[in-house]
């Protein structure tokens, strides 16, 4: 009770900064329904464990915002139903199944009140949080039940080229949804601080950016994953010809242990990527880097608020980073039609990552993922596949993902 009376107090300031910075509604008040449905059809085949994983799940998002001027309050409820359920859903259903992270669940996703004008935004409440390229804090959206975050929000622009976006997160709801629970709770407190300050500049975007990332449950690693890290990354691109532009990315991070984390450790990170549009067709290849501290467990650089499926394929078998770190080296390939018969936004993508340890000569292995999408009115359609193959880290892994997308 003391944990829920807390959470109800910060509540009650976050409505009270965001209401404190806004005038007195004058304006009529517009009410709009959200309603987006998920339906998806997972395959997990992995070596090791005889049974293939068989996972049908179908998620709904239904919620209302307000607005009235410069003020809106937003209500998102979500569930997700199992129609099929032969897969382990990391909460203690389907044992002897390949994981799928998308157990049963009903839940608040967002409840929110926001405050925006030109120079100033303020959130409090719970809300969806993706920042920067979501390495390091993101919505994990790809799972049934993404990540929110009970929190403070706000996003200045000092001049137009000059912007500063810092939160505040006490609480983060995980996708393990109502039914999480031990090393994979419903609900990770912690006082969390993400910070960034964004320069536009003739090479890009520079961010200096803080996440100060507080995983404040015992049960969670032993306070392993909290951490510091600080650092900046530019993203730009440039128009080379007609329909022809390249583009760019560099990162830089250094991350050292925190709060009550015993680990003492400090690792790095490094991101080079790269890519090249020709008309619709799209090159790109990186190098990232999640550095090893000492080479024992939790020393590395790890990102456990990251939307990692965005990172280092789709296989997720690198989703805590190794002892000794992780280098992947990576190249892809895509086409992309704006309108295809009935079609729009249809697209064809392969990716192939190699992955290796960083602090010693060591591989772990290869990964090829594939991708084909497509939109038709409001549905969405999409097909994956990713085959990871192990080379003395993890497990032989093929997965294969079938969605249909609605949103209102």
């Amino acid at each position: 009770m003391a944990h829920l009376s807390t959470l109800t107090r910060r509540l009650a300031a976050a409505t009270v900064v965001v209401f404190a910075a806004a005038p007195a509604l004058a304006d009529p008040i517009t009410l709009t329904p959200t309603e987006d449905v998920r339906l998806r059809y997972e395959r997990v085949e992995q070596d090791g464990i005889a049974r293939a994983a068989d996972a049908v799940t179908i998620r709904v998002r239904s919620g209302v915002a307000a607005t009235s001027g410069a003020i809106s309050a937003l209500v998102e409820a979500q569930g997700n139903l199992a129609i099929v359920d032969h897969y382990d859903d990391t909460v203690g259903n389907g044992a002897g199944y390949p994981a799928v992270g998308d157990p049963e669940n009903i839940a608040l996703y967002r409840a929110q009140l926001q405050y925006k004008t030109a120079p100033l935004t303020l959130i409090g409440g719970r809300q969806k949080i993706g920042l920067e390229d979501e390495r390091f804090v993101g919505a994990a959206a790809i799972r049934q039940n993404s990540r929110s975050f009970d929190a403070v929000r706000g996003q200045f622009s000092f001049t137009k080229h000059l912007r500063a976006d810092v939160t505040y997160a006490w609480s983060v709801r995980t996708p393990s949804g109502i039914n999480g629970r031990g090393a994979k709770p419903a609900a990770i407190g912690g006082d969390n601080v993400f910070a960034l300050l964004a320069q536009d500049t003739p090479l890009g975007t520079l961010t200096a950016f803080a996440y100060l990332i507080d995983q404040d449950e015992a049960a969670v690693q032993g306070y392993r994953l909290s951490s510091q890290s600080y650092g900046a990354r530019l993203v730009g691109s440039h128009a080379l010809a007609p329909k022809v532009k390249a583009s760019w990315q560099l990162s830089y991070a250094t991350q050292s242990d925190y709060h009550r984390n015993p680990n003492d450790y400090r690792a790095d990170y490094y991101l080079v990527d790269g890519g090249l549009d020709v008309h619709a067709l799209h090159v790109g290849a990186g190098y990232e880097v999640l550095g090893a501290g000492n080479g024992t467990a939790l020393t590395s650089f790890q990102t456990p608020l990251a939307s990692i499926f965005k990172f280092q394929g789709w296989a997720d078998k690198l989703t805590t980073t190794p002892p000794d770190g992780v280098r992947d080296v990576y190249g892809s390939l895509g086409w992309g039609w704006p309108k295809l018969g009935a079609f729009k936004a249809v697209g064809v993508q392969a990716v192939y990552h190699r992955f290796a340890a960083e602090r010693v000569d060591r591989r772990y292995g290869d990964e090829v993922d594939l991708l084909a999408s497509a939109k038709l009115a409001r549905y969405g359609v999409s097909a994956r596949y990713a085959s990871y193959r192990a080379d003395g880290f993890a497990t032989d892994t093929r997965k294969l993902w079938l969605e249909l997308t609605w949103a209102l």
